[in-house]
């Protein structure tokens, strides 16, 4: 039977609930903050696939979007600056002048609401009112996560507004199948190239290939080779330069994560998929089962579309307009290794 339970409080008294979803080998738990999936387990493998903490407080002394549901618009958007129907838009600039994930108080930092649930999916909502973080129109976003038969983590993301707007949304869990960091974990991605960035991250506009450089991941290879010498927080693009939205692709595979414990393919219909190391992480409090999380503690996988994209505006927009539905299907596919790599 499903479980609901209180998690924590807000800052101003509201309640965040826990819901303990069981099936397809997988056990997850997730917080109606953020719609975040914090914890994640799989039948027979005893550490947390996911990065996340015990207790509520250090989502909000130490936001890091610990699998967070981020938008309306995942990652930079450079100075928060956007021009939409001859309309110059100021946004939320809260990652220095520039825009992320959605601003200071995105999607991962509102309360959803569970709307329905089994004892193996839930199904989570939230609006988002016009001028929101400086967006026009109101979102109304749903989330379907479901547990199904073979270790899938299943995702399916709906969206309207009332007026046009932006809207790419994310998951944003840090995975990690075992250890102190994940540079041993293999990555693979099927991508021929990836966006550069420049000192801000925010990409330069040129769309490079991946071959000949730390970023080819078109074979699997240990995630120490590349991060040994480059920072890794930037989009692969699963489709060269996409010209239709990102829910006219289907359903593929285009990733991969594995240890000698454990394989995880990823599935998405999105053309983008941003990959961070956590180079940068260092908290002072501890993770889930007591776990310290230092620098490379958890890779951050994240299906969307390209960054920055309403800037560019020959890659796939992320523009909603009202009588249409953003749509995004994501899957993280786990399983047990029965021999090593």
């Amino acid at each position: 039977m499903t479980q609901i339970t209180p998690f924590g409080y807000l800052p101003d008294g509201r309640t965040v609930w826990q819901i303990t979803l069981r099936g397809g080998g997988l056990t997850a738990q997730m917080l109606t903050y953020g719609a975040t999936l914090r914890d994640l387990r799989l039948d027979g493998h005893a550490p947390p696939l996911v990065l996340g903490f015990d207790h509520f407080a250090p989502y909000i002394d130490h936001p890091g979007y610990f699998g967070a549901i981020v938008g309306r618009c995942a990652n930079r958007i450079k100075d928060g600056r956007f021009t939409l129907n001859g309309t110059r838009f100021q946004l939320d600039p809260n990652n220095g002048p520039n825009h992320l994930h959605g601003g200071s108080n995105g999607t991962a930092h509102r309360l959803w609401t569970i709307a329905a649930h089994t004892d193996h999916s839930a199904t989570f909502t939230l609006i988002s009112p016009a001028g929101e973080m400086g967006y026009p129109g109101t979102l109304t976003i749903s989330l379907v996560i479901s547990l199904l038969p073979g270790g899938v983590l299943d995702l399916q993301f709906s969206a309207t507004t009332d007026a046009a707007t932006l809207c790419n949304l994310a998951h944003h869990s840090y995975f990690n199948f075992g250890g102190a960091n994940i540079l041993s974990h293999r990555l693979q991605i099927t991508a021929a190239h990836y966006l550069p960035v420049d000192a801000a991250l925010i990409p330069t506009g040129q769309v490079a290939e991946t071959a000949g450089t730390a970023f080819d991941f078109q074979t699997a290879k240990p995630l120490a080779a590349a991060c040994a010498t480059t920072a890794i927080d930037h989009n692969f693009c699963l489709t060269q330069i996409p010209q239709n939205p990102g829910n006219s692709l289907p359903l593929r595979r285009v990733a991969a994560l594995y240890t000698k414990a454990i394989a995880m393919d990823l599935l998405t219909d999105q053309p983008g998929l941003q990959i961070y190391d956590a180079a940068r992480m260092n908290l002072p409090v501890p993770g889930l089962d007591g776990k310290i999380y230092g620098a490379y503690a958890g890779l951050a996988m994240e299906p969307q579309l390209w960054p920055n994209a309403i800037n560019h505006q020959d890659w796939a927009q992320p523009v909603l307009n009202p009588g249409h539905s953003y749509t995004q299907h994501t899957q993280f596919r786990f399983a047990r290794q029965s021999t090593p790599e």
